[in-house]
């Protein structure tokens, strides 16, 4: 199976199915010298494991990183690191059925039609929980980037909707990363109540990108934007990507547009601007309704968990830009 390999300079390669004994990574192109924090790790692992927020999965698994290479005494040593999660908390006996049945929405079917042969338990290597590793990776790209902020944000999960304005007022926006604090409890209340029903609901993330520096992205193919399409677009459950006004540009004239450079959302030409990148990604329902909802541990909205996710693999893209503009000799781009 091809197609576990992610970036350039920065790269890493994901490992491991739903149900098997480990989900992991393979990282390269972190240089030597960098102090890590185990704590900050698993930080960004809790952001999106399982189990920790009401109205999401009942799975609870406690996502412990083990580093079995490329770190010493606290410091990246320049080799690939490895990084490893054991699962603990598998009822694989749930997908029995699953075996003989297919799941629309899923990647059971397809995944049988192309390789002929499946590991079913949980959607084996296509499972939502393989993003577990990209969220690994995505700490060690923020290493190279310590001056760009990356913050994603729900801005939009059934009837609730938050704006660009409303991130930036707001502090502390965990557990369910919705800007608009005072909700959390009409949220939570709206989750357990489409879970209880058997339903889903699909939704919005969006992303702002401060203190990235222009430079970064090529011309032709390797754009910037390509890119940052190609990662989030990888993400389970994702269905669509835009920057800036995105959509929007579809019914507007060419004097509204280029009225105000915000309005390209940090990239031009494929490469940044230097101004603020503001981006947006749009998730399907969760395609496991119903009676099997009810029975199992799934959850009714993705996006509260794949905030984090959708924040690393944002990070891994700018880590690997940055690498690679720095390959032309410009120094330091980012200080």
């Amino acid at each position: 199976m091809r197609g576990n390999k992610f970036g350039k300079l920065f790269s890493f390669v994901t490992f491991g199915e739903s149900h098997g004994k480990a989900l992991g990574v393979v990282i390269d192109g972190v240089p030597a010298g960098l102090d890590i924090s185990l704590d900050d790790l698993q930080k960004a692992l809790d952001k999106r494991a399982p189990g920790r927020v009401a109205g999401t999965t009942n799975r609870k698994e406690p996502d412990s990183a083990e580093i079995l290479s490329g770190v010493f005494e606290g410091k990246t040593l320049g080799t690939p690191i490895c990084v490893t999660v054991h699962n603990t908390n598998q009822r694989s006996g749930d997908y029995d059925k699953l075996k003989t049945q297919y799941r629309p929405g899923h990647a059971d079917e397809t995944t049988m039609q192309k390789y002929g042969f499946r590991d079913h338990r949980g959607g084996g290597r296509s499972s939502g929980r393989e993003t577990l590793a990209r969220v690994i990776a995505g700490y060690f790209a923020g290493l190279l980037i310590p001056k760009i902020s990356v913050r994603g944000f729900i801005s939009k999960m059934g009837p609730y909707e938050a704006s660009l304005e409303d991130l930036l007022k707001a502090d502390d926006i965990s557990p369910y990363n919705y800007p608009i604090t005072s909700k959390n409890e009409e949220i939570k209340k709206y989750l357990l109540n489409l879970k209880g029903n058997g339903e889903s609901v699909g939704g919005r993330i969006s992303v702002l990108v401060e203190g990235c520096p222009a430079g970064l992205g090529e011309p032709a193919f390797d754009k910037l934007k390509a890119d940052l399409a190609k990662a989030l677009l990888s993400i389970g459950a994702c269905v669509s990507f835009s920057f800036g006004l995105g959509e929007e540009m579809a019914n507007m004239k060419g004097s509204e547009v280029s009225s105000k450079k915000e309005n390209f959302g940090g990239i031009e030409g494929g490469i940044s601007n230097g101004e603020n990148i503001f981006l947006t990604t749009t998730f399907k329902p969760t395609s496991t309704i119903g009676t099997k909802a009810k029975e199992g541990r799934h959850d009714p909205c993705i996006v509260p968990r794949a905030v984090a996710v959708v924040e690393a693999m944002v990070t891994c893209v700018l880590a690997d830009h940055f690498l690679r503009q720095r390959a032309y000799g410009d120094g330091e781009i980012n200080g």
